[in-house]
């Protein structure tokens, strides 16, 4: 039987996974990097099997889940109406199914060269007390930067994880039409190959 109609419907989830995904991407203001443009689902129909696969940069999957620091005492995050030291495992670190994050930095530090390309893009530069634009090149703002990721880590964005969730709710109801619709079809109508 050729299942026309569930394909449709798999394919419209992955496309609506997708735009939400780029959503959340453009919320959080990442909308211009390779990681925006890399996201893309791909539907295979194998024997009796669909397969969708979504795909997006390597690094994404960081992004998404967030990492946890080789020293996250030193990360600060907003908690009522002052700073406190240290992220809370419970809410920022457990990913959207409750299971603890599973990505931490250990001994190696994130890569140099995409920061390098990040804080030039973004026109990020060293300043005084004062606010006064100091000296110092990409490089030397990279390792910083570097340097702060290692020892407190990423948040997560949970932009693909949302996005997801948000669509696979939808979903159930619309492939059972779909998978309806195709039965009657080859049933009632005698539709062929």
């Amino acid at each position: 039987m050729e299942y026309k109609e569930v394909k449709e419907a798999l394919e419209k989830f992955g496309e609506a996974v997708i735009n939400s995904a780029k959503i959340n991407l453009q919320k959080n203001d990442m909308a211009k990097g390779s990681l925006y443009k890399s996201l893309k689902s791909d539907l295979t129909i194998e024997q009796n099997a669909f397969l969708l696969d979504f795909l997006m940069e390597d690094y994404g999957m960081f992004q998404d889940a967030g990492v946890w620091g080789a020293k996250p005492s030193l990360a600060t995050t907003k908690r009522h109406k002052g700073k406190q030291k240290g992220r809370s495992t419970n809410s920022i670190f457990t990913g959207a199914n409750g299971i603890k994050n599973r990505f931490s930095y250990t001994s190696k530090m994130p890569p140099m060269q995409p920061l390098m390309k990040w804080a030039k893009m973004k026109n990020i530069r060293f300043r005084d007390e004062k606010g006064r634009f100091q000296k110092g090149n990409y490089r030397s703002i990279a390792f910083w930067i570097q340097k702060s990721i290692f020892a407190q880590g990423l948040k997560p964005t949970l932009f693909f994880s949302k996005a997801f969730r948000k669509e696979f709710k939808k979903l159930p109801s619309e492939i059972l039409e779909a998978f309806k619709i195709d039965v009657e079809r080859q049933l009632i109508l005698g539709i062929k190959k």
